[in-house]
């Protein structure tokens, strides 16, 4: 079966934080509802824990380091699950139901598998 990155985009939390607490029962019912096909994920911490690295001039170049992200958006990357699914239509019913969904999005992606 193919497997589908559900990336999340949601407000740049600490999804550690106690207010979040209510949220994350949220995810905590998804992730046992959804077990079966859930092959992975992980929540992030805030954008500004993020160190952005680029190597200028490529190949062997420059490493250069910058705090955070490239830029600032209303909604970053927050997490993500990877769901083994039959297609992409039940990918994206699964998908409606992580809660990032409800005041963010969940951008549904086929993974590509190399090798064996």
């Amino acid at each position: 079966m193919p497997t589908y990155a559900a990336i999340i985009y949601s407000s740049d939390l600490d999804w550690t934080a106690p207010e979040q607490e209510a949220v994350m029962a949220d995810y905590t019912e998804f992730g046992e509802a959804a077990a079966a096909v859930i092959r992975g994920g992980a929540a992030l911490y805030p954008t500004g824990t993020a160190t952005t690295v680029r190597v200028r001039g490529g190949k062997g170049g420059d490493i250069v380091t910058t705090d955070g992200p490239f830029a600032e958006t209303k909604e970053v990357l927050s997490g993500f699950y990877l769901l083994e699914c039959a297609d992409l239509d039940e990918a994206i019913k699964l998908a409606a139901q992580i809660p990032g969904a409800w005041d963010g999005g969940v951008e549904v992606r086929p993974i590509i598998q190399f090798g064996g």
